[in-house]
């Protein structure tokens, strides 16, 4: 069967081809991380964007390491299809809003030339909370981390490997270049993901060896602007089934397909520093504050994802969708998110019609979004979705049995395997030094005070209360049961 291609594309039938035609794009947006969230998200907005208005919005997407992906785009003239998992039924088209993939070292000179152009007004990013290397204690860079101290000693683009490293460089090679406005967006899932990013940003190059760092950094305060984001759509990954599912659709064959649920979101903190994709065209919401929305996102389905993600693994399960199957799981959902809503500012959905929609979303059978998947990097996702809700709560002197019983969930998750890695099959880059609490911990709750401290959270491992009751359900989780 033929490979999806350009030449291949008029063998497809119309309403499963992109929205606009690709070769009347321009690269408008500079993209980082090729992974299937950006591709199931921000290309379809940006794309129906292009279409809806007429403006030539197109993406240059750049893979920060692995280049499989891009090359594999590259063959197919950067053409892919999504496939949204409907309750019904799958439904198939190709996405055309890529119109160049990148290799941040291999094709340096096109990325600087791309970061230093004024027709690029827009630059996006996912790659995950782990790609900031934040420090846990602060939230500032970390310039101790080996990626960010080799790149700051770089002397050339080509060899910084960071992402945090490329925009700090290419930033400032834009200001030397004439300055035009740009707005950098995360995409990634973090509170305040805007500020990070440009806390992170600027301390690369106040730290820099760069003669005009600080012009650089009065420059970026004038000229470029870094708006909180929210993103939500479940991209699970993709299986041989559901390429063979794009085959059967298109006719070709597809190499790099995605797959994605039917709902996604995207609100953004509408402050930017020049023109910009009308994502609005395609229901992106532009509002002036995103804290509601993001402390939603956060503690409602993030928080819930993760829960599910530990207990469901605890208790045998592999995906959400099995989860929701079981007698346990909606009543998790709703008891979690009835415990944080009073944690929530106002302005923002409401915390039972939210809940409502995350049933619905996580109980569709044609999503298959495994748990390993989810509960990967714990030990960066947790901080975020659960540890402020707890800390309000517990300030407040509210009880907090459902998320201390997600805690342990994740307490349990921890435990070294047999293989080396994590019992339950997760991975989490700071992996070691949680297997190292247990071996050296002389009882469960001197356990969970060390995991604690991990992650930052010296005041939850002092507050005896909350250790005492997740070491409480390490028993009955080590078990494989799961007690509401």
């Amino acid at each position: 069967m033929p490979e999806l291609n350009a030449a291949t594309l008029e063998r497809i039938a119309p309403r499963l081809r992109p929205a606009v035609a690709p070769g009347e794009l321009r690269p408008r947006v500079v993209h980082f991380g090729l992974g299937a969230f950006h591709r199931a998200h921000q290309a379809i907005y940006t794309e129906n964007a292009a279409a809806r208005s007429g403006e030539p919005w197109g993406i240059a997407a750049v893979a920060p390491r692995s280049t499989g992906t891009m090359e594999a785009l590259r063959a197919q003239d950067c053409l892919y299809s999504l496939t949204e998992r409907h309750p019904a039924g799958a439904a198939t088209r190709v996405v055309g809003s890529v119109v160049e993939a990148l290799g941040m070292r291999a094709d340096a000179a096109r990325v600087d030339e791309l970061l230093a152009s004024p027709d690029v007004t827009t630059l996006t990013l996912t790659i995950t909370e782990k790609g900031y290397h934040r420090r846990p204690d602060t939230g500032r860079l970390d310039t101790a981390a080996p990626g960010i101290a080799a790149d700051l000693a770089a002397g050339q683009a080509a060899d910084r490997t960071t992402v945090v490293g490329r925009i700090a460089a290419g930033l400032a090679a834009r200001m030397r270049s004439g300055g035009a406005p740009l707005s950098v967006v995360s995409c990634d899932n973090m509170a305040a993901n805007g500020a990070a990013l440009e806390t992170v940003v600027r301390g690369f190059v106040a730290a820099s060896p760069w003669p005009d760092r600080q012009a650089v950094l009065d420059w970026m305060a004038q000229a470029v602007a870094f708006p909180a984001t929210i993103v939500d759509r479940i991209v699970p990954a993709t299986t041989g089934t559901d390429r063979e599912t794009a085959r059967a659709a298109l006719g070709v064959r597809d190499t790099v397909p995605v797959v994605g649920e039917p709902y996604r979101q995207w609100v953004l903190e509408d402050s930017f520093a020049g023109p910009r994709p009308p994502w609005e065209l395609d229901g992106a919401l532009f509002v002036p504050d995103v804290v509601p929305y993001q402390l939603t996102k956060l503690r409602l389905l993030n928080g819930s994802h993760s829960a599910l993600a530990y207990l469901g693994a605890a208790a045998g399960r592999a995906s959400v969708a099995d989860v929701l199957a079981t007698g346990w799981g909606e009543r998790l959902v709703r008891d979690l998110c009835a415990e944080v809503a009073p944690t929530l500012p106002a302005g923002g959905p409401d915390p039972a019609g939210y809940a409502a929609d995350l049933i619905e979303r996580f109980g569709n059978p044609g999503m298959r979004h495994l748990l390993r998947q989810i509960g990967s990097d714990g030990s960066l996702k947790i901080p975020e979705r659960w540890f402020g809700a707890l800390r309000s709560l517990r300030a407040a002197g509210t009880g907090t049995p459902v998320l201390a019983l997600a805690l342990a969930g994740w307490v349990n998750a921890t435990r070294p395997g047999e293989d080396g890695g994590q019992c339950l099959g997760t991975t989490d880059p700071a992996a070691p030094a949680l297997a190292a609490c247990w071996s050296e911990a002389p009882d469960p709750g001197d356990t969970v005070r060390r995991l604690l401290r991990v992650l930052g959270a010296a005041d939850l491992a002092q507050d005896g209360t909350l250790v005492s009751a997740v070491a409480a359900r390490l028993p009955a989780l080590k078990a494989g049961r799961v007690e509401l």
